[in-house]
Parts: C-alpha cells; structure tokens; sequence
C-alpha cells in the first residue's frame, strides 16, 4: 500500500485496548482531530503508541491511566489476539503504527473517566465518551478508529486470533 505524501511519517508501535464493563460494554471516546476538522468526529478505542523501552502491557496500563483514570495491572490485560497496522493522519505528522489490540474487563457498570492525566492534545482531541453495548457498535453507521471495529469485536471478544490487513484511515 502507497502512503499519500501528505505528511511528515512517524513510524510507531501502538496498543489500543477494548475495555468492557460489568454490563458488556466497550468504552470509546469521541473524538476529533481540530488541525483537520475535514475528518469530522469518531468513535475510538483508548490508546496510543509505546514509549522507548516499553512493552505493549506496560503502554495499555499507562494508556489508560492517562485517558481515563483507571488504574489496572498488566495481569488484568488479555493477550494481543488482534494485530494491525495503519496509517492515518493525526495533527501535523502522518502515522503509520504497528498495532495490537488487547482486552481488558472491569467487574464495575460503566464507571466515569477521570481526564487529569490527559495529554493537551487529548485534551483537545477528546470531547466525550460513551460506554457503548457491543450490538450497538457491530450495528452502529458511525466512524471507529480501527475502522473495522463493528466487524472484528465479535470475534475478538469470541477469542479468535486477528491478523488484520493494513488500513489507511486517514
């Protein structure tokens, strides 16, 4: 796949993660990019890319802590069954990020997000959330990031091993 020359290419791992309530629901965050209000608004998985040094468990237990408050254990997190790569547009640069996708259940109903840790840019990015019932999303019209989501939850969540393609979000 030929990537747009559009932007300066970071190249990155990244770990997103499907965290699922006591009630069977996904946690997404709304967001929006303000530098390319052109992409509209979506629906997005918590996470993001991995620091020098760092595993995928250790990024997914500082990912959510940033994002939403919640304070979990690397032995709370399922195994990267879901792997990615993609590519899209985020501010001034363009990603192209090796990804993988683990899961995380509460034993808690939907609890709020606590936003103090966010970076600035989330802070702009992210302008709501919604715990989501997972036939809702696999049924949904709206924009995911991954942008399979609807399709792939059910047999992520069944425990099927994913190898998606490559997706150009962006």
């Amino acid at each position: 796949m030929e990537l747009p020359g559009d932007l300066p290419v970071i190249e990155r791992r990244a770990v997103r993660v499907v965290l699922l309530d006591a009630e069977e629901r996904v946690l997404l965050f709304h967001t929006r990019d303000p530098d390319h209000p052109r992409l509209g608004t979506w629906w997005e998985l918590p996470g993001g890319g991995l620091d020098p040094g760092e595993t995928y468990l250790e990024a997914a237990v500082r990912e959510l802590r940033e994002e939403t408050g919640f304070v979990v254990d690397a032995g709370q997190l399922g195994a990267a069954s879901w792997r990615r790569r993609a590519s899209f547009i985020h501010r001034q640069l363009r990603h192209v990020q090796d990804e993988v996708i683990t899961l995380v259940r509460l034993d808690v109903a939907g609890p709020d997000i606590d936003a103090a840790e966010r970076l600035d840019y989330e802070v702009e990015d992210y302008f709501g959330f919604r715990w989501w019932p997972v036939p809702e999303i696999v049924s949904s019209g709206e924009r995911f990031y991954p942008g399979r989501l609807p399709k792939l939850l059910t047999p992520f969540l069944a425990g099927e091993e994913i190898d998606e393609p490559f997706e150009l979000w962006s």
